[in-house]
């Protein structure tokens, strides 16, 4: 990963600051600045470091490192204004899958891909599901170590997908497999990041048309994904959103004019 694509504190300041500004206004930015320094030091005591160590259960059974726990102060810093490291909990995984599982689809014709992947728990745990391949993302290249560690110790007799991989990208320029996908997101990015990252996706779709399934844990960010004319929303409870690329029609597909969120078609390229 070029040293341009390494957020440091500096760069990542600036930046959440204008996006604040522009959508919040002066006072809002600020109140909103000395909430994530409270939480930052509200989290790093003793107590809260020790409570973090609860979700540690899964490293135990399988001898990795996938814990918020570990995470140093500079990470846990950055995350308060990209996004917090916090593993998915194996047993709400595995009830998401089971929807997944219920939509009778091949997963062997399908890549997955957790955006924001931090340390790879949900890579390790996806790889218990016959998917084509198993991709994570991740901007922090401290967690993306850690993470390619984590996939050379696995260790599981009922892994089914081998072909596990991470890369150390930005998700707003990362470039989508031209393949069906199921892209899983545990709220990985803020909201103008996310659009960025969804109208690249948009754009891979039509020039290469394909089916995605978007896995959204937590959806927070729901309404984003629900403004996509791209995507429309198939499950979902107050805990996990589950949209699919909307079917195209005469080589064409839905997008939003910019300004008046009015539909139109667009035709794929080639």
């Amino acid at each position: 990963m070029s040293s341009s694509h390494t957020p440091t504190l500096g760069s990542t300041l600036r930046q959440w600051w204008r996006d604040g500004l522009a959508r919040d206004g002066f006072w809002q930015t600020v109140r909103n600045l000395a909430n994530h320094f409270w939480d930052f030091l509200r989290e790093s005591t003793p107590a809260q470091r020790r409570q973090r160590y609860g979700d540690a259960d899964y490293d135990w059974d399988y001898r990795v490192d996938t814990t918020s726990a570990t995470v140093n102060w500079h990470d846990r810093l950055l995350g308060e204004f990209h996004s917090a490291y916090q593993p998915t909990e194996p047993s709400f995984f595995r009830e998401m899958m089971a929807v997944m599982a219920s939509l009778e689809i091949d997963l062997r014709s399908f890549t997955f891909i957790d955006v924001g992947s931090g340390k790879g728990r949900v890579l390790l745990m996806a790889a218990d599901y016959p998917f084509r391949r198993v991709l994570g993302v991740e901007l922090l290249p401290d967690l993306h170590r850690v993470a390619q560690a984590n996939i050379r110790a696995y260790k599981n007799d009922s892994q089914r997908c081998f072909r596990v991989e991470a890369v150390a990208a930005d998700a707003r320029e990362f470039l989508f497999p031209i393949e069906p996908i199921v892209l899983y997101l545990f709220n990985p990015l803020p909201e103008a990041a996310l659009i960025e990252m969804l109208s690249n996706l948009e754009r891979s779709l039509g020039e290469n048309p394909r089916t995605v399934y978007v896995l959204y844990h937590n959806p927070l960010l729901e309404h984003v994904l629900s403004s996509r004319a791209a995507f429309h929303k198939i499950r979902g409870t107050h805990q996990y959103s589950l949209f699919r690329s909307r079917a195209q029609v005469g080589g064409s597909m839905p997008t939003l004019n910019q300004g008046t969120g009015s539909r139109r078609w667009a035709k794929f390229a080639g």
